[in-house]
């Protein structure tokens, strides 16, 4: 089912948006009678437990449009609110695979995600990298997205260090199908069937999507060996849902995905190839004991190539090939006992393994390599919380109070390179490595009939990835080291709120500070020459800021960010002390403007703001700030078929999303206009 608690830090939920909502979940909405600060979102087929109570302490919101096809993606999506960065700006049409890590509240600097992305309660980062492929979601029919900021979530686990974004997986009932067509040869098709089967449902969703591509870099720059970056991407899931006795329920998941996409250049092919499965049993009854079990694996194999490409971009030649195989394995069981006809108490137990390996071929004479290189290992964290909450989000004041404890493992690492068909070059084994990480977050609200009050204090942390550990990389004349002895990230934060919910009006603001110790970044060690390595720490603080008003059918959203963001550094990264980290703006927004009547007509437009910000860890390479709009329009034929125009970055904008030492100016996505049809019955 769908329940929602209309709530007031950011999102405002219109009568027709309830209304179609309800008729799509043939379930409730329930609207509290006292201000709440967020909604509740309980998503079947989530396999989840009800969202508890204690996340409300902390700033949080939910994004319900979030339909797939006709060119929409996940990603973009989530850049509608202020202060989620990504680590490039370019979405996973053109962007590369290795550099979609998410991050909240200015801790980036890194590819690698400092807030966790979880699917139905699945940690989704890549297993070896820590990114995440944001095309795997592209097929999935999504309730919702829940975002919290801020971390410490005893249940969410290491690596919410800056948050959690919680996508929602909902059941198909019926049939949905979407065909778009867009510039650039761009083709986006979407469709999902489900319905009951036995005393339980079935749902299948699959989307493909593909397109000629745009030429990635800046048109001032652009030489002989530059062309258009073409892309294709699909996937397919299969969900099954039974009832296994009174208030329990077996879910099992099946998905799979495919995303091949070019760098604009000729050997700069990647391919993603994944499939995730996992399988549940819940109890939950109301008011009484309520327990989760639940067990999952992803399988991925990503393929790389990488150019180098001339200083008068007249001619390219290979650089490197790499192939990266890897497996995430996980469990979980969680306990939510009866205490005086609630469930005020969460506990649980999780384990998470990763294990992969990159192998590489370089040093190319022609098209032919020479020299061959494998690196890899392991890591397993086994850990155990428990968190208390007060009440329910309808009492005046309430309170909450979590801890939890991990035990993690680094495996033995190893590093090889040889000459192919010929000598050993490097033989480097890595000793296991393991220790003890807590975490835990405290907070307290208090709520009138329009204001809400929130106040919070966290600590969280992150394992380095398997990547960062053992893997060195370059691109173009950059070269990055590995580091295997890198140490967790460790994360304090505090924030307080305050919500004003009113009739028609909402707005929301948030003040906090972060100090992240260890914090992995890639440091310059000399020209052309990096490292990865612990920073003493990255200090963050900031104020986030969200506004709606209702005017008639109408619903004007804006949201702001301004993050203040140094690095704190000595000994060999002594340079970095004192300047901004890397892919960090220090300002960021957007406005919307959506339609929220039940007529034929629809529509929406949202400029999006992003400042400059710096594309190296010394500040030597800036971005440029950017403003873009994107407008759709939805004619409604009939109940079950629409029409819908939309366009991406309308203005054109060039939008910088990387800079190379040596100038030369990558760009997001240019103009791109799409219209295609909607069936739904």
């Amino acid at each position: 089912m769908i329940r929602l608690l209309a709530g007031t830090v950011a999102l405002f939920l219109p009568a027709a948006t309830m209304a179609q909502v309800t008729e799509n979940a043939a379930e409730e909405i329930i609207i509290p009678a006292r201000v709440v600060s967020r909604e509740e979102i309980v998503v079947s087929g989530s396999g989840l437990l009800r969202e508890s109570d204690s996340d409300l302490i902390q700033s949080s919101n939910i994004l319900l449009d979030v339909k797939p096809g006709l060119g929409a993606r996940i990603e973009n999506r989530l850049r509608d609110e202020s202060g989620i960065v990504q680590f490039r700006r370019s979405d996973g049409r053109s962007a590369h695979p290795t550099s979609q890590g998410v991050t909240l509240r200015g801790l980036g600097g890194n590819a690698s995600s400092r807030a966790l992305v979880t699917l139905d309660g699945v940690p989704q980062a890549d297993p070896f990298g820590g990114w995440v492929a944001w095309s795997a979601y592209d097929a999935i029919s999504l309730g919702g997205i829940v975002v919290t900021r801020g971390g410490g979530s005893g249940a969410d686990g290491p690596g919410a260090l800056a948050g959690t974004i919680g996508l929602h997986s909902t059941m198909t009932d019926g049939i949905a199908a979407s065909a778009a067509y867009g510039n650039r040869g761009s083709w986006d098709l979407s469709a999902s069937a489900g319905g009951e089967l036995g005393h339980g449902q079935v749902a299948v969703d699959g989307r493909y999507s593909r397109g000629d591509g745009f030429i990635p870099v800046a048109r001032d720059q652009r030489g002989a060996v530059d062309r258009a970056a073409p892309y294709e991407q699909g996937g397919l899931g299969l969900r099954l849902r039974f009832d296994a006795g009174d208030d329990s329920r077996i879910e099992a998941s099946l998905r799979s995905l495919s995303d091949r996409r070019d760098r604009g250049t000729d050997f700069s092919a990647s391919k993603v190839d994944g499939v995730d499965a996992s399988v549940r049993f819940i109890h939950d009854p109301v008011a009484t004991t309520q327990w989760l079990a639940l067990a999952y694996i992803q399988l991925r194999d990503f393929e790389s190539g990488f150019a180098s490409v001339a200083a008068g971009r007249n001619s390219v030649a290979p650089a490197l090939f790499q192939r990266v195989p890897a497996t995430g394995l996980g469990a979980r069981f969680e306990l939510r006992p009866a205490i005086g006809g609630a469930n005020p108490l969460r506990t649980g137990v999780d384990w998470r393994r990763t294990t992969g390996r990159t192998e590489e071929d370089f040093f190319f004479a022609g098209t032919v390599p020479g020299r061959h290189r494998i690196a890899g290992g392991s890591s397993d964290t086994v850990g155990a919380f428990a968190e208390w909450t007060s009440g329910d989000a309808g009492d005046v004041f309430l309170w909450t109070l979590s801890g939890r404890v991990d035990r993690w493992w680094l495996g033995e690492g190893f590093r090889l390179e040889r000459n192919i068909g010929g000598t050993m070059i490097t033989n480097l084994g890595f000793a296991a490595r393991q220790g003890w990480e807590g975490s835990g977050r405290a907070g307290v609200r208090w709520s009138s009939d329009f204001v809400l009050l929130r106040a919070a204090g966290y600590r969280g942390w992150r394992l380095p990835t398997l990547n960062e550990l053992y893997r060195p990389f370059r691109v173009g004349a950059e070269v990055t080291t590995a580091n295997e002895m890198l140490k967790p990230e460790r994360l304090w934060g505090v924030e307080v709120g305050v919500d004003w919910n009113r009739d028609d009006t909402k707005l929301s603001a948030t003040l906090f500070v972060n100090h992240l110790t260890n914090a992995i970044a890639n440091v310059t060690l000399a020209p052309n020459l990096n490292q990865r390595q612990n920073l003493d720490a990255i200090d963050t603080k900031g104020v986030e800021i969200s506004a709606e008003q209702k005017i008639e059918f109408l619903t004007l959203r804006a949201t702001y960010a301004l993050t203040d963001a140094t690095v704190d550094a000595s000994r060999g990264a002594a340079a970095l002390d004192g300047r901004r980290p890397a892919q960090i703006a220090k300002h960021s927004g957007s406005v919307s403007l959506r339609s929220n009547a039940s007529g034929p007509l629809g529509g929406f437009a949202t400029l999006r703001y992003v400042g400059k910000q710096n594309e190296d860890d010394l500040g030597l390479l800036q971005l440029d700030d950017a403003l873009t709009l994107d407008a759709g329009v939805t004619w409604r034929l009939a109940d079950a078929i629409s029409l819908e125009a939309r366009g991406e970055n309308l203005f054109d904008e060039l939008v910088p999303a990387a800079i190379s030492s040596a100038g030369i100016v990558e760009r997001a996505t240019p103009r791109t206009l799409w219209i295609g049809a909607r069936v739904e019955f």
